[in-house]
């Protein structure tokens, strides 16, 4: 038997389909969201004056073993063997499958 996973993203804003997920931080909190492609035109056109003033900074490191899921590296790779998703036996978790893991949780 197989088994095909299919994740859609939902702008988190209007309900229709979204094209990407952004990440951002404010006051030390860092947060997510699902936009469709004239939503994140619009908010990244209404954070361009404050990017554009500002100062970057370095990024910070997640914790060893810690994904951006919050999850452990143990812990997506025994989800992703349940589901039949690929994944190495070692080293970095790639994005998406973070994302998958991350849709199934939630």
């Amino acid at each position: 038997m197989s088994k095909k996973t299919v994740i859609t993203l939902i702008d988190d804003i209007d309900g229709t389909d979204a094209a990407e997920t952004i990440t951002f931080t404010l006051d030390g909190t860092s947060y997510e969201i699902d936009l469709s492609a004239d939503n994140a035109v619009k908010f990244r056109s209404a954070l361009e004056p404050y990017t554009a003033a500002a100062r970057k900074t370095a990024r910070r490191s997640t914790r060893r073993g810690v994904s951006s899921s919050g999850a452990t590296s143990k812990e997506i790779r025994a989800w992703a063997a349940e589901n039949g998703v690929e994944v190495p036996a070692r080293g970095r978790i790639p994005a998406d499958v973070q994302e998958q893991y991350r849709a199934t949780i939630r």
